[in-house]
């Protein structure tokens, strides 16, 4: 009998420690984004400021031709980079801040973090930050988990190494296998409000294969979109968030 008690108390501690580790992951819902975590979800201070964003890369397939459609734009973004990629790309992580662009954390790895490891979230992250400042030469300031799930782990490891966690409001839903320029534009359209955050991705590494090429095509479509309707496209670094 004892020692069932003793197997059922430490059954609810670790399903403690993982209710406490998975709840910060609630940002994710709209209603919960748009009141109590409007910080947290990329909601700006500048009322005519669209800050775009691009997750997974740099890609040497993909991302030049991000960046030349960026110049041709005449856009400026925050790319959150993931460490394996930009370990093997460091050139073009150098380029995207040579180009004017921010940079910022994504981790090392493309996966979700459901279970409590955080000294493992912590080496992880301090390792793509220290990449991250190391290669592209400049300091990152936001952290974005891979799938925009926000655990107690990877978020304290970001609060520890001075990172901002920014989720978004809008996305294209480009990574896709389906996926067009026009069907990015659409989805993306009702929420490119000024203070909205857009998640696009400049790789197809864990997307659909080739899917980065409807978000090439949507960006043009996006950009009219805002400034037909007086709104700017930048990086989070002039998106004034509180």
């Amino acid at each position: 009998m004892h020692r069932t008690v003793t197997v059922r108390r430490a059954a609810l501690a670790v399903a403690g420690v993982e209710l406490l580790h998975l709840a910060p992951a609630a940002v994710r819902l709209t209603a919960v984004r748009r009141t109590v975590a409007r910080r947290t979800a990329g909601y700006g201070t500048e009322p005519r400021h669209v800050a775009l964003t691009f997750d997974d890369g740099p890609d040497p397939g993909s991302t030049p031709d991000i960046l030349d459609a960026l110049d041709v734009i005449g856009a400026r973004a925050t790319f959150f980079l993931l460490g394996t990629m930009l370990e093997r790309a460091p050139d073009l992580g150098r380029e995207l801040v040579t180009r004017g662009h921010e940079v910022a954390v994504h981790g090392w790895y493309h996966r979700r973090q459901w279970y409590p490891a955080p000294a493992r979230d912590l080496r992880e992250l301090r390792r793509t930050a220290e990449a991250v400042t190391g290669i592209c030469g400049a300091v990152p300031r936001w952290y974005r988990p891979p799938y925009g799930v926000r655990t107690a782990g990877p978020a304290l490891a970001a609060r520890r190494l001075g990172l901002r966690t920014v989720l978004w409001t809008a996305w294209g839903r480009d990574w896709t296998g389906h996926a067009t320029a026009e069907s990015v534009h659409a989805t993306a359209r009702p929420g490119l409000t000024g203070g909205a955050t857009l998640l696009l991705h400049d790789s197809d590494c864990t997307s659909a294969p080739g899917s980065w090429r409807a978000t090439l095509g949507a960006l043009p479509l996006i950009a009219d979109h805002c400034r037909s309707h007086g709104l700017t496209l930048g990086p989070l670094r002039d998106h004034g968030v509180p």
